[in-house]
């Protein structure tokens, strides 16, 4: 079985369960997971985790993300972007000073309302099952995190920015929202992940690519090890004589380890054997005298 993350281009029409169907088939194995869903309109870094990495799709999921999206001002529709239908147009009266200044007047987060097209659950179903259904329901705004916006270009009507932003941020809504405080309309027209949990576009593979690879027999030199998302956590070696204490998830004291007397310095790491295998996160106890299992990875 192959352990670790493919970084996928996810090409529009494609939905995220496309791709991890269309990896089976490349890889031969069913242990496989993505790590966040984009809209099947939508392209750019879809990371894969494969084997014992699909235990850290909910963690990449949380990580900062950015994109670039195009947005068109005069119109609104059902979807808030241009595959739904049209419900309002009228004529553009913003500038594009009063298009830059709404834009960066969301860096550092707001409320947010989620779409009615979303895979947000509300009281059970998913906001986008209700929605065909032709039921609005109330939703509550969700604070997201806004971390940066670059506004790369204004030929109106259209509109293109970069957003470096936290989880739970949607695109189409926020392109909606820079554009009502302009007392406009919009609805976006493109949107490109660029960047996720430390995976670029620029080292992004499409489905097509890794075919080729596959059929080359060099598959497994793309595949991205499991313990590299979390190159931001110290790291930790047990001694030989501990093998079976990590083997069995019990709990690590520093002499069993290459780490320095207590464990206070820390919060998370990864730990790896005497062989250098990446097995677990591990925390550290409160005392900072141990540290406890947090995720294991042994396959």
């Amino acid at each position: 079985m192959i352990n670790g993350l493919i970084n996928v281009y996810k090409e529009p029409g494609f939905t995220s369960f496309d791709v991890v169907a269309v990896l089976r088939g490349i890889t031969g194995q069913r242990k496989i997971g993505h790590t966040g869903t984009l809209d099947p309109a939508a392209e750019g870094v879809l990371p894969v985790a494969l084997g014992n990495a699909t235990k850290l799709c909910d963690m990449l999921n949380d990580k900062h993300k950015e994109y670039v999206a195009t947005f068109m001002l005069g119109k609104r529709t059902d979807t808030l972007d241009d595959t739904g239908e049209v419900l309002e147009e009228r004529e553009v009266k913003a500038t594009e000073d009063d298009i830059v200044a709404s834009a960066l007047s969301f860096v550092g987060g707001y409320d947010q309302y989620p779409p009615m097209y979303s895979a947000k659950w509300v009281d059970g179903k998913r906001l986008y099952e209700l929605a065909r259904q032709g039921v609005e329901v109330e939703r509550k705004p969700v604070f997201v995190e806004i971390f940066d916006i670059e506004v790369k270009d204004v030929s109106l009507p259209f509109v293109t920015i970069r957003v470096e932003c936290g989880k739970g941020t949607y695109i189409r809504s926020l392109c909606e929202d820079i554009a009502a405080k302009c007392g406009e309309l919009a609805v976006m027209t493109k949107l490109i992940r660029t960047a996720t949990g430390g995976f670029t576009i620029e080292d992004a593979r499409t489905l097509s690519e890794l075919k080729t690879v596959k059929e080359t027999g060099d598959l497994l030199s793309i595949v991205i090890p499991t313990d590299r998302a979390f190159t931001d956590l110290p790291a930790v070696t047990v001694r030989y004589e501990y093998r079976k204490v990590i083997d069995n998830g019990n709990k690590l004291y520093p002499d069993m380890t290459d780490h320095p007397g207590k464990f206070d310095d820390i919060k998370r790491v990864r730990v790896y054997n005497d062989e250098g295998v990446f097995c677990a996160l591990y925390e550290a106890d409160r005392s900072g005298k141990f540290i406890k299992p947090w995720k294991m990875f042994l396959a």
